[in-house]
């Protein structure tokens, strides 16, 4: 496996997230993104999870919820990539795939865009 220490990981995520245009991010509301070492034990090769209510979803009933939370799992990056570079670009993927979650988009349609 790929040695990276948490920090190291937790910066990519950072970067990854700054990547994102300011005009998107902007619009991103009420929403967390934490850094955990592993997934739950029930999918060990899950690499990101968005769990919240979506953009798209909310409505006049959506006052005085907790953030949304998008958790990107650094075990199991570290475990499928050869290289820096690639945790480097797994981390951005799994990054735009949770927030485009945020924003609604589903499963199938990150696939079609290449970010399945």
């Amino acid at each position: 496996m790929l040695e990276m220490t948490r920090e190291e990981f937790e910066e990519l995520v950072a970067e990854a997230l700054d990547r994102i245009p300011p005009e998107l991010t902007r619009l991103m509301d009420n929403v967390a993104v934490f850094v955990e070492d592993e997934p739950p034990a029930a999918d060990p090769g899950l690499l990101g999870l968005y769990e919240g209510t979506p953009l798209t979803d909310r409505g006049e009933w959506y006052a005085g919820v907790l953030p949304d939370r998008i958790t990107i799992y650094r075990g199991p990056t570290l475990r499928m990539c050869a290289s820096r570079e690639d945790v480097v670009a797994e981390t951005e993927v799994t990054v735009v795939h949770e927030v485009a979650h945020h924003f609604g988009i589903d499963d199938e349609r990150l696939h079609a865009l290449g970010y399945g």
